[in-house]
């Protein structure tokens, strides 16, 4: 199809995460010049990667898999030898032992004793006996699948230590988006025959760069760049101005603080969508204004500590389910690739914190969250803190949407209203408050990008991961 040829300040995209870069890369690639806006000093959002004394670390984990081809060969092309294959192993560490997932007769019945056993078995029984009736809650929709307590041993802790609120409050669609397919009974059919057909299991493997996400993302830029593309980084968007049904400009700060106006024809955002609404000029209505606030987001803190251990476990991450402490997650950054250290003789780790902005948690000092971190890993015996050499500590505003009950309603006040603008499309997790997992974000940008190429909106950038499969399964 013949592409249209785009004048150099015709597309305006705010934000340069996943979604935003994948939206401009594509629009380079046909001839186009967009012009990125990233308020960070370093691309990627919250899948950029932050270099220390040599070492590399995420922002969480960020798996590269997807079952879209056309975001697949985009990370291909754009990283090609850096991009390899990295062997998949995460579990569930629970009363100083580690569980599999999803979860297996033997390991679990070792693990937990017999006794427990029999009333996981139990209560998985009477789940079948007696279900809820509705599964509107995340309680519900996994008590029904796995009993309550399983439910309450695997699920309860980790999941309200991510949300920060209780599962009854957590709406249902997040545990079908992400265990769909995933239940007590297809865990026991799984280990006694891998033959059965019916069964899915997640994948075994996925594709990471080989200096961290942050690396694809660097690369992405430097592309656009070279197509004659502009991201300007330290440049964040204060206001959107709208005329009608149409985008006019929006202004930014940049880098040194002045203020700047550009016009565009057509405009992306990845931006936070509570943001963007609070941006926009006029002001919207006090409805929307309302139905953006009652939007809420949970942040994240990592404690990056550098450990004089060659070897600590072998898992590329653990869910840390144990009630006693206020950790959630840890990556082990050397098991998602070598070259993420510089020294095999030592290990990295993300101690992962999940709080909201301007709590208690996330206003420690970095010190203050060093003595915390290391108290509590060396309290669960993953590593001893008299071995941690040295830490950085990175606070990550908005990293996750949160699906609590009512969610659904202002969302779809806030689409309606967003759908009036004919030169706007939200792309990604921020733009379109949606939890997406990487390679979701990167369609919707490419879809974005799409439909301004064709000149129609060919492609609905909502309705990107809204069915109810589980996008991590592995194809039997």
């Amino acid at each position: 199809m013949e592409r249209r040829y785009c004048m150099a300040d015709d597309i305006v995209i705010m934000g340069a995460g996943p979604a935003g870069l994948a939206a401009g890369y594509e629009l380079a690639k046909n001839n186009c010049k967009p012009m990125l806006f990233e308020s960070q000093d370093q691309v990627g959002g919250i899948s950029k990667t932050i270099k220390y004394r040599d070492f590399y670390f995420d922002l969480g984990g960020h798996r590269f898999f997807t079952k879209f081809n056309e975001v697949n060969n985009l990370w291909h092309e754009v990283l090609g030898a850096d991009f390899i294959k990295v062997p998949r192993l995460s579990r569930i560490y629970y009363k100083n032992r580690y569980f599999n997932y999803p979860l297996t007769p033997l390991n679990a019945l070792t693990g937990m004793g017999i006794f427990d056993t029999v009333k996981i078995t139990s209560s998985y029984l009477y789940s079948k006996i007696f279900p809820y009736s509705r599964e509107d809650t995340f309680e519900q929709w996994v008590s029904n699948r796995f009993g309550r307590k399983l439910y309450s041993m695997f699920f309860k802790t980790y999941t309200e230590k991510v949300w920060g609120i209780p599962c009854s409050q957590i709406q249902a669609e997040w545990a079908a988006q992400r265990i769909k397919g995933l239940s007590l009974k297809t865990a026991v059919l799984n280990a006694i025959s891998r033959k059965n057909n019916n069964i899915k299991t997640l994948i075994n493997e996925f594709d990471y760069p080989t200096h961290g996400p942050g690396m694809m993302y660097n690369r992405m830029k430097d592309k656009i760049e070279d197509m004659g593309g502009k991201v300007y980084i330290n440049s964040r968007v204060d206001k959107i101005n709208t005329e009608g049904s149409k985008i006019k400009s929006l202004e930014y700060i940049d880098k040194d603080g002045r203020r700047n106006i550009v016009e565009g024809r057509y405009f992306i955002s990845s931006i936070p969508l509570t943001e963007l609404i609070e941006k926009l000029s006029p002001t919207p209505d006090t409805a929307i204004l309302n139905a953006a606030s009652n939007l809420k987001y949970r942040s994240l803190i990592t404690v990056d500590i550098i450990v004089g251990k060659q070897h600590l476990f072998p898992d590329n991450w653990i869910y840390i389910h144990s009630p006693d402490v206020k950790l959630g997650r840890i990556q082990n950054f050397k098991n998602w690739s070598s070259k993420m250290v510089p020294d095999e003789n030592r290990t990295s780790l993300g101690l992962e914190y999940f709080c909201n902005e301007n709590d208690e948690l996330w206003n420690l000092t970095d010190d203050k969250l060093f003595e915390l971190a290391a108290d509590e890993i060396d309290k669960i015996r993953i590593c001893n803190k008299k071995d941690i050499e040295d830490y950085i500590v990175i606070r990550v505003p908005k990293a996750y949407p949160v699906y609590m009950n009512g969610y659904k309603k202002n969302i779809g006040i806030i689409e309606s209203f967003i759908r009036q603008f004919k030169n706007l499309q939200p792309v990604g997790r921020y733009g379109l408050f949606k939890y997406n997992n990487m390679d979701h974000s990167v369609l919707t940008g490419l879809y974005a990008a799409k439909n301004i190429l064709e000149g129609t909106i060919k492609y609905d950038t909502w309705s990107v991961n809204t069915d109810k499969e589980y996008h991590e399964e592995k194809a039997n």
